[in-house]
């Protein structure tokens, strides 16, 4: 019995050492021998790429390394396509939105809408522009395809404007009621108000995985945490500088860290959201105000509203790298970048202006008049996939 068993375990060795033998032969007689045999050669392992455990329902990350990769120059969304490239200016003091043609630098429309309009804002689906009335408490709707405004809805106190990354709730920042309030992203019905205990809740961004998002509190120096699917404040913290006033909120490209500009400390406030630390400090110019990233996920453009520059931060190296100075001086303020990446476009808060930046070199390429106190303007369409709010923080 044992010696049988033997003969069998020497037959299967043979077998084991011809296979050996022939897999260390060319690619060539491999594949002769697979095709003789009516097989085919054996397919190579898959390698998959690290995934992100994402919010349910949110698409999947692209690029775990880049938030950003469907930004890309003129990678439109089908939603947007065959939209009509426009600049539209919230002239908060005007109560009207002005349209701008980016091509010809030329005013199409001005139209008149709620009292003092603060931001213009893309929807989840990209298929609606929303006009925030602050004190007029309704969001105008606006078809980009036709330019024409709809029938306003009424919505308390619409400070800012975003959009979860399920594209489940509309978030209003009601910076003067001290709530967020998450409405049905379509009807903008209310389903939860959550009290804040900060003052001026504005600006916001979302972390890579769509589970929490980092919102800015002007009036009273502090940032929150705020778990997106449980809708609850998880974190709060107090800025380390009295009189600190936070704005605009962005994530970098790898998800790791937060910027937070702040107009009285005259820069960014980097922090890193996951544990919710002490953030440290970099200076960028008086006035810092709006974030703003390059479509190859490289710079950031930093407006500094106080001083009309706007600084350029490198992500890589993670420091400025350059200021642009706006001839004559200004009040750059809120804004976006062109879908061919070229052109960065902002508001001129105090100067009833818009500036169009060359970003390749710094340059003024046009200076529009518009209306009184113009503010987070869009630029429209842009490329991305969805869109998180603000005046366009498209993933």
């Amino acid at each position: 019995m044992r010696s049988t068993k033997a003969a069998r375990l020497l037959a299967a060795c043979a077998a084991l050492t011809a296979l050996s033998l022939l897999s260390a032969c060319g690619a060539g007689s491999e594949q002769h021998e697979n095709e003789a045999l009516g097989s085919k050669a054996p397919a190579p392992p898959q390698v998959r790429k690290p995934q992100v455990n994402v919010l349910p329902g949110m698409p999947p990350v692209l690029d775990p390394k880049d938030v950003y990769a469907a930004d890309r120059p003129n990678r439109l969304s089908p939603v947007v396509r065959n939209f009509p490239s426009r600049v539209y200016v919230p002239n908060t003091n005007s109560d009207t939105v002005t349209v701008i043609d980016p091509t010809t630098y030329r005013i199409l429309e001005t139209i008149p809408v709620g009292r003092q309009p603060q931001h213009v804002v893309p929807s989840w689906d990209l298929k609606t522009l929303w006009v925030n009335n602050d004190l007029g408490n309704s969001l105008t709707p606006i078809d980009p395809k036709t330019g024409r405004a709809g029938r306003p809805v009424a919505v308390h106190d619409p400070y800012n404007l975003y959009f979860t990354p399920d594209g489940k709730y509309a978030v209003v920042m009601a910076s003067m009621d001290r709530a967020l309030v998450f409405r049905d992203a379509h009807t903008m019905k209310v389903v939860k108000s959550v009290p804040v205990s900060c003052y001026g809740v504005n600006h916001a961004d979302f972390s890579r995985d769509g589970r929490y998002f980092i919102v800015s509190c002007e009036f009273s120096g502090e940032i929150l945490k705020v778990d997106t699917a449980k809708r609850k404040v998880v974190a709060q913290e107090r800025l380390p500088l009295h009189g600190a006033m936070p704005q605009d909120v962005k994530v970098s490209p790898d998800g790791k860290r937060f910027y937070i500009a702040d107009m009285v400390a005259n820069g960014l406030w980097i922090l890193n959201g996951d544990t919710f630390e002490r953030p440290r400090f970099l200076a960028t110019g008086k006035g810092a105000h709006g974030l703003y990233v390059s479509r190859d996920s490289r710079e950031m453009y930093i407006s500094n509203r106080g001083e009309g520059t706007i600084s350029i931060f490198d992500f890589s190296r993670n420091r400025l790298i350059g200021k642009w100075h706006l001839p004559g001086g200004g009040s750059p303020d809120m804004g976006g970048v062109s879908a061919d990446g070229h052109v960065l476009w902002l508001s001129g808060r105090y100067n009833s202006e818009v500036y169009a930046i060359d970003t390749r070199t710094g340059t003024l390429l046009a200076r529009i008049k518009v209306g009184s106190g113009p503010h987070g303007l869009a630029v429209y369409p842009q490329p991305g996939r969805y869109s998180l709010g603000h005046t366009g923080i498209f993933r």
